[in-house]
């Protein structure tokens, strides 16, 4: 299988993740003025399987090195398999509450208390269970795009000329979320070798059979989850699998490639996190955030006619998230 051997490319790999967590949002964007959220999900949620398997059978089973998806699958025990399953599951309540929160206190509320909360702990669970890094600058890191995080939420709020109510409940919901979210990373990168790929552990599998076990758990799961959101959803008419199944082509399309596009960063986050641990992983992934807000500013034009000041909060934002970025990738040194 393909395995990374320098840290550089490690790093390379996760500023990939940072892309692909930041921008399968698009993809939801672009179906959403015709295709409810929950019907999009659905199509996601396939994406992320198809693309795990395709890469379980290509880079995860070709060359000499590491065990081929199919012979780590048969020898993987069921604790593992239970823990990637169950991280799948956890990330897909996450998500689904995210979006929820989202639905009822807007991005300026639900992002940072959602995803900044989700950093900051994620990386600390990761970190102790992977103890790779200098804690220092880790840290140090992370802190920074927490508060780059903050600062990206004030200056949407800022540019809204229609901000929504912020109640207990989107606020709750939104620390449930980023609760959940900051767990699902470390039950998968448990059920993983992390400190050798190329001769993993009995029983442990290879982050391409790691990342396969993940997706069927958010598969699965999402036959629960996201049919009680269909039918109980947080805004809108209820919806059903019947109005899902006469979608066109093209709408389909649209939600599995934002699937395929969050699952080839989530892979390649795994797959790098054998040489730069999964918390430094895990951390740059989750400045998608900040690439999300890139392409709100110059894609999406959403501060176009934000007020006088929001210009300089987003200064800020990309200076101190950069910051961050450059401390974490220190930290692994």
């Amino acid at each position: 299988m393909f395995i990374i051997e320098s840290y550089p490319l490690a790093i390379l790999f996760c500023f990939i993740t940072m892309l692909c967590w930041g921008s399968w949002g698009n993809t939801q964007k672009l179906a959403g003025k015709s295709w409810r959220y929950e019907l999009f999900y659905w199509d996601y949620v396939v994406g992320v399987l198809l693309l795990s398997l395709i890469f379980a059978f290509t880079l995860g089973s070709m060359g000499s090195s590491g065990r081929s998806f199919l012979n780590d699958l048969s020898q993987a025990n069921m604790n593992n398999i239970g823990s990637a399953f169950l991280g799948g599951i956890i990330f897909n309540a996450a998500n689904i509450l995210l979006s929820a929160a989202i639905a009822i206190a807007g991005m300026s509320v639900a992002f940072p208390v959602g995803i900044g909360l989700a950093l900051v702990l994620g990386v600390i669970i990761n970190y102790l269970g992977s103890q790779k890094g200098d804690p220092l600058f880790l840290f140090l890191g992370v802190g920074l795009v927490t508060v780059a995080i903050v600062i990206n939420a004030f200056a949407y709020r800022k540019a809204s000329s229609g901000n929504q109510k912020v109640t207990s409940k989107g606020i709750l919901i939104s620390v449930l979320a980023g609760l959940l979210m900051s767990f699902f990373y470390r039950f998968v990168a448990a059920s993983m070798d992390l400190d050798n790929f190329v001769t993993p552990a009995a029983g442990k599998m290879t982050p391409y059979t790691a990342m396969v076990v993940f997706s069927i758990g958010i598969f699965l799961s999402n036959f629960i989850f996201n049919t009680i959101v269909m039918k109980k959803p947080i805004s809108g008419e209820p919806t059903n699998y019947r109005t899902y199944f006469k979608g066109n082509f093209s709408i389909h399309l649209v939600g599995v490639l934002g699937g395929l596009i969050w699952g080839i960063g989530n892979s390649f986050n795994l797959i790098a996190a054998g040489k730069a641990g999964a918390a430094i992983s895990y951390g740059l992934g989750q400045g998608a955030t900040l690439v999300a807000a890139l392409w709100g500013v110059f894609i999406w034009k959403e501060f176009k006619n934000a007020p006088k000041g929001t210009s300089w909060m987003l200064v800020w934002m990309f200076f101190l998230f950069i910051l961050g970025i450059v401390s974490i990738i220190y930290a692994g040194q």
